[in-house]
């Protein structure tokens, strides 16, 4: 969660750098560079009007991208860009509406100069509408036309269309054509906006705020619906509830985006409410994004953990933080296209960052590498005990930059991903059998007969123990020990962790000792037996075999023996 908010944090550090070079004034060489060509459309006053007039006429004919042009033919310059977008459609209506609305407009008596004085449409109490020549040469709908349009509109409201054909009432933002209808005490000003605007602005908000509570409400049942069908996902999701919380503010922030637009507020008024809007909506998308994500990768590791293979264990995660680091990408553009903010100045930014970013990167590079190669050769899993150098435990996460090893002394250790490029790692968790040597030690009173009979009695142990492996183990008398008559055990458990493999080993010695209890065998224990020599009379000594009877001796033992075992 951190990892992903550091980078949502770090690319807004870019943004903000980017924007600050983006908006930086040219330097003395730019003055020397030849100014960019002026566009035909804008070349003279009489081809401004006519890109106007065509622009809008094609959008009233169901081509709305063409209102973009329109606009093009606005000096919009006084206009905050985080609102220019949808003030200029605004504005571009009106003037519409108020060319109209004066007379119909002849191409023929507009100028076709390309310099001179501003050629003035007309002239109205409220202000004027002219087409005036910028510094850069083209001809636009100078800037106080374009603070003066609601003003001028306001006066011209009352006047009936001079222009032949299907008017605008069609095509006109709802603001405008509601404004003409409302009675006068309805389009009176109190506190910045008219009253109309006022109620529509409580309209809006309780919409929104319904609007979310109906929202909320619809994701709760649904979840509650969808975790009843998988049960098992619940433990993995916490307040599962309001998981979805965040679907009912970004509704409720569309509804306020919306209802905004509509009513037509003042820029001053809309640069406020139209930016808070957008970035609440901006941010509650990507936080819905989030959310989901979870979810699904919930379910996805709920089956996965149903599944023998247990890679798929560690990819889920791994895919499931890519999917939030994407987001987050995302959700920086996202906002700053929804801010009108250039997306350039986050390149001029990682620009300005270039030589730390690319530093940084190295380690990066390396670690993402080092976790492919984890998975591509799979070397280990979540879960598997193994032994990095000096570092012993088992494996609690894998990421893209590191993995955290879980100590049996219960720390826990991180270790960087581009160490297991190169690094011997002893899996102890990938073992199919895992061994257990060891040497039971019997008093040396032990009869040979026990001996044999307690070795066999060990081997059908093994034979109907469940987890013992049956094709290979050895259990023989092995030595005879400084204080023991040493029994060799070697066996294997096909056991799936180490839990099991102590709780099945924890069986076997329980068997073992009462097996050897069952047979009156007894186990040794360290001792010294000190023996007391005293020399008896030459007469009573017993007769020394010669050597071709201890021979005979061995032949017969060694025949019994192996009839035995056979």
């Amino acid at each position: 969660m951190k990892r992903p908010l550091h980078l949502l944090l770090f690319l807004l550090f870019l943004l903000f750098a980017g924007s600050v070079l983006a908006d930086d004034p040219p330097d003395e060489t730019a003055e020397t560079k030849q100014p960019p060509a002026v566009p035909k459309t804008l070349q003279s006053p009489r081809a401004t009007m006519a890109t106007f007039l065509h622009a809008m006429n094609d959008a009233k004919r169901g081509k709305p991208e063409r209102i973009e042009d329109a606009i093009e033919t606005l000096d919009l310059s006084d206009v905050s860009s985080l609102v220019r977008n949808e003030r200029g459609q605004d504005l571009a209506w009106m003037l519409l509406e108020v060319l109209d609305k004066t007379r119909l407009v002849d191409l023929d008596t507009v100028p076709d100069r390309k310099e001179g004085e501003p050629w003035v449409f007309e002239r109205y109490r409220n202000g004027e509408v002219r087409i005036s020549r910028t510094q850069d040469g083209r001809w636009l709908f100078d800037r106080e036309t374009v603070a003066a349009l609601p003003a001028i509109l306001e006066e011209v409201a009352r006047r009936e269309t001079k222009v032949g054909g299907p008017g605008n009432a069609k095509w006109l933002p709802l603001h405008i054509r509601l404004r003409q209808q409302l009675p006068e005490w309805l389009t009176q000003k109190t506190l910045i906006l008219q009253n109309w605007q006022w109620l529509g602005l409580l309209l809006v908000i309780g919409l929104g705020v319904v609007v979310d509570r109906i929202a909320q409400l619809l994701a709760r049942f649904a979840m509650r619906r969808w975790l009843k069908r998988f049960p098992q996902v619940a433990h993995r999701i916490r307040d599962a509830d309001q998981r979805l919380r965040p679907l009912g503010l970004m509704l409720m922030a569309a509804i306020w985006w919306l209802g905004i637009l509509l009513l037509g507020l003042p820029e001053p008024v809309l640069l406020v409410l139209l930016v808070a809007v957008k970035l609440l909506a901006s941010i509650a998308a990507v936080w819905v994004a989030w959310r989901l994500v979870d979810v699904i990768s919930a379910l996805l590791a709920e089956k996965a953990a149903t599944t023998d293979n247990r890679v798929d264990d560690v990819l889920i995660p791994l895919v499931a933080r890519t999917l939030k680091i994407f987001i987050a990408v995302g959700g920086i553009v996202f906002v700053a296209d929804n801010l009108n903010i250039d997306v350039t100045g986050l390149i001029a930014g990682l620009g300005l960052g270039g030589l730390a970013f690319a530093l940084a990167a190295k380690d990066l590079v390396q670690n993402f590498f080092g976790s492919i190669t984890v998975l591509m050769d799979r070397t280990f899993t979540v879960g598997d005990w193994i032994i990095v150098g000096d570092i012993e435990g088992t494996v609690e996460d894998m990421g893209f930059r590191s993995t955290r090893i879980r100590t049996f002394y219960n720390s826990l250790v991180t270790i960087p991903n581009s160490r297991f490029i190169t690094a011997e790692v002893d899996n102890m968790g990938a073992r199919r059998y895992r061994r257990y040597k060891q040497k039971f030690g019997l008093t040396y009173d032990t009869p040979p007969e026990k001996i044999e009979a307690f070795c066999e009695g060990l081997r059908e142990i093994v034979r109907q123990h469940p987890y013992m492996r049956k094709d290979y183990f050895q259990i023989w008398f092995n030595d005879l020990g400084a204080s023991a008559l040493e029994i060799l055990i070697y066996v294997f458990w096909e056991t799936p962790d180490w839990t099991t493999e102590l709780r099945e080993r924890h069986r076997f010695l329980l068997d073992a000792m009462r097996l050897a209890d069952a047979l009156g065998v007894e186990f040794a224990f360290p001792t010294q037996t000190i023996h007391l020599y005293q020399e008896e009379p030459s007469g009573d000594q017993e007769a020394v075999p010669s050597l071709e009877e201890a021979r005979e001796v061995a032949r017969r033992i060694a025949r019994e023996g192996g009839m035995a075992a056979t």
